[in-house]
């Protein structure tokens, strides 16, 4: 039989007031109990449901800690009786484009999982829920003890990270496609999905080591063998890790070519002003002798159009030899 409920707690912190008298505050936690198994989900917790962990399965008051901070590492710690673990999964931001991390916690123990989260893991939050609507759920999942309910969990979660895999491959070609098209300023784009793996890997590569030595410790908390679940799991992990791997490496490849096409274009467009610059200098130093407020040697006093058409035909001829020997050289 499944046993399903909420808890509430009335806490006083004001002096001199009973505690009858204060308006009980409801805790963030909910239970699902199937056969010898219970498995205890708690959202945005704070100081209040880590007392109440305390007093129910008395855990140690460090990893209590660790379940509210927001800064910890994945890692394993392991206690007499139980385990405790923390997890991180990737957030993306649609609109701002950006990714982050979030971290989740478990307990596990022989007859209980305890799951600590902010509610952002959707695939948890709608297991939790699948067991608490759905008797034939609640068999599946809970039946095999506590060991195989965190697998479920986790093979959930991973299963839902190769969409989010699929869009990053889907961007990295339509950066490929950015990259070549010289009408298109890529750098951005290569920079905020540069961001984006490098998020991405901060969450799997860790996770990756914690699935390594979770299989050994915990079979005692599973009535099944979970040896080959656990390698299937790591199959996945693998491969997004992997995957990973190579859009990092394929991401430095089209940052430097993004690089290299750009100085590209950048020196033609110099060498053009280069040439255009020197094409015009003859005319700039003939029009600079003949612009000095002194008389020369067939000025324009006269007002005779002769020798303006001569520094034209020079200024021509200097010109269009300037031409033929960048011609000459290939630098035009």
């Amino acid at each position: 039989m499944a046993k399903i409920t909420g808890w509430n707690r009335g806490i006083s912190k004001k002096k001199g007031i009973p505690e009858k008298s204060m308006v009980e505050e409801p805790l963030n936690i909910e239970t699902i109990t199937w056969g010898d198994l219970t498995w205890v989900n708690i959202e945005l917790a704070t100081e209040r449901e880590t007392e109440w962990l305390a007093d129910t399965y008395h855990f140690h008051q460090l990893a209590l800690d660790d379940c509210i901070s927001r800064k910890q590492i994945p890692k394993i710690d392991t206690f007499p009786g139980y385990l405790f673990f923390v997890f991180h999964y990737p957030i993306f931001d649609k609109e701002t484009r950006i990714s982050s991390k979030r971290q989740w916690s478990a307990f596990i123990g022989d007859n209980y999982l305890v799951s600590v989260h902010t509610g952002e893991l959707k695939t948890l939050v709608a297991l939790f829920r699948d067991c608490m609507a759905n008797e034939d759920a609640r068999k599946e999942y809970m039946s095999s003890g506590s060991g195989f309910l965190l697998y479920r969990i986790l093979d959930r979660a991973i299963d839902s990270y190769f969409p989010v895999l699929d869009k990053i491959l889907s961007l990295m070609e339509d950066v490929e496609d950015a990259v070549f098209d010289e009408d298109i300023e890529a750098a951005k784009e290569l920079s905020i999905l540069r961001r984006d793996i490098i998020t991405q890997r901060a969450v799997m590569f860790p996770t990756r080591d914690i699935f390594k030595e979770m299989e050994n410790k915990l079979k005692r908390f599973s009535k099944t063998d979970v040896t080959a679940y656990y390698s299937d799991l790591m199959d996945h992990t693998n491969k997004i890790c992997g995957t990973l791997d190579e859009c990092r490496e394929i991401i430095e490849v089209y940052k430097d070519t993004d690089y290299t096409l750009a100085t590209n274009r950048l020196n033609r467009v110099m060498r053009i002003l280069t040439i255009f610059s020197s094409i015009v200098l003859p005319f700039l130093i003939i029009s600079s002798i003949f612009g000095m407020n002194v008389v020369l040697p067939g000025g324009l006093e006269k007002g005779d159009i002769q020798p303006f058409l001569i520094l034209l035909l020079v200024m021509l001829v200097i010109a269009g030899g300037m031409l033929f020997f960048f011609r000459r050289r290939r630098w035009i």
